[in-house]
């Protein structure tokens, strides 16, 4: 009997729900003798308490919250104690951890390793990401040197692993940055529905989904968007789903920019009803400085929208195609940003073909077979540790 153990920040991280919901299944399918247990280290973090109220959807997996407070709140040596007293009780074969920041994970990580218990480091990071320090690598390439596999979310994760000695045939799974398609694409049709003929008669939009905050750049996006506008006279709209700090700034921007009436501020929206906003839009941007990934980008694939990526996104070289299904773009460069805009209210009759590409991208990132490739890693190691 095989059994797993994964450490995870939160409960309230809906989408990793789901893929613990999908690694639990692939897990019985092939076993029902063997076990998971998803030890969740608290609640929630104190920056997105709003997920909490991501309860119109439940994934059944078996997990145990250690805390039942906000992250936050919760103490390196509570958590370091906790960790280690459901790792005693529970005896698992293979320990998954969630990357290498929290040094509890990273000491259980070395416990289970004298326990001679297997152990897979997820790792969401990229080169590009952080500023990167040489001390800090010299102490990462330790801690992954420690590690027998690994699940990265695509191949900028992967290559950075790559960076720091790891080999690539450790590297199990490359494409782990998945969402509930199937809520997604479902609730985008359901509004496409409602919407019915008078889709056609609202100006084509482009829309950003996302915190309004200084490292998205959006005042590069709200300029450039400006002088789109300028160039070309059109009837296109901007619209912004979310919240954030910079939202005055924005709005300011829009009005001086002499734009206010083509820019809309939708206001912060749990995930589950983002995909109504995109039934809404034709063409998604994420100009951020900087993405470990850019989950969004996933959800408006699924939705079979095109997409502009700014290049420092983690999910750029995996999910855009420039061209075929977007573009990509430096995100210092305004001017870059613009061409894009510009082209997609120029050749509108393009975006439902590159939105069928963005369809076929995404597929390899569908939750259930990512599942199914973690779950047979899992299988893997633990059939090695009982060799041992």
């Amino acid at each position: 009997m095989m059994r797993v153990l994964i450490v995870h920040n939160q409960l309230w991280a809906h989408y990793k729900s789901k893929l613990f919901h999908e690694i639990d299944r692939a897990i019985q399918w092939a076993d029902p003798a063997d076990e998971l247990l998803v030890a969740q280290i608290a609640l929630y973090e104190a920056s997105r308490k709003v997920m909490q109220n991501d309860d119109t959807i439940t994934y059944d997996y078996p997990y145990q919250v250690l805390f039942e407070r906000s992250l936050d709140q919760v103490s390196f040596r509570e958590r370091r104690e906790a960790l280690f007293r459901i790792f005693n009780e529970y005896q698992p074969d293979v320990l998954n951890i969630t990357g290498y920041f929290d040094w509890a994970q990273v000491l259980l990580m070395f416990y289970a390793r004298r326990k001679g218990v297997k152990v897979v480091i997820s790792s969401e990071s990229s080169s590009v990401d952080h500023n990167r320090s040489g001390w800090k690598e010299t102490i990462k390439k330790v801690i992954v040197g420690r590690a027998n596999a690994f699940f990265c979310f695509g191949k900028t994760s992967a290559e950075y692993l790559e960076s720091l000695g790891v080999v690539k045939s450790a590297i199990k799974v490359r494409n782990a940055a998945v969402i509930d398609e199937q809520v997604i694409r479902q609730r985008y049709d359901d509004a496409k529905k409602e919407l019915g003929n008078n889709a056609n008669a609202v100006s084509k939009k482009f829309v950003y989904v996302g915190r309004l905050a200084p490292e998205k750049n959006l005042n590069t996006l709200m300029l450039a968007f400006a002088q789109t506008l300028k160039k070309t006279g059109s009837d296109w709209q901007l619209l912004f789903v979310g919240g954030g700090p910079e939202k005055d700034n924005l709005e300011q921007l829009a009005a001086d920019s002499g734009i206010a009436g083509k820019v809309i501020f939708a206001g912060g929206f749990p995930w589950y009803q983002v995909p109504g906003w995109l039934a809404q839009s034709d063409v998604l941007v994420l100009p951020s400085k900087s993405e470990p990934w850019g989950l969004v980008v996933n959800e408006a694939m699924v939705c079979g929208l095109p997409v502009i990526v700014s290049e420092t996104c983690g999910c750029a070289d995996d999910l855009v195609r420039d061209g075929v299904n977007g573009f990509t773009f430096d995100h210092m460069q305004q001017a870059d940003l613009e061409k894009h805009l510009t082209w997609f209210v120029q050749n509108p009759d393009r975006i439902a073909g590159m939105g069928q590409e963005s369809l076929k991208l995404i597929a390899p990132f569908a939750s259930g077979p990512v599942a199914a490739q973690m779950a047979e890693a899992y299988r893997e190691l633990a059939a090695k540790r009982w060799e041992a």
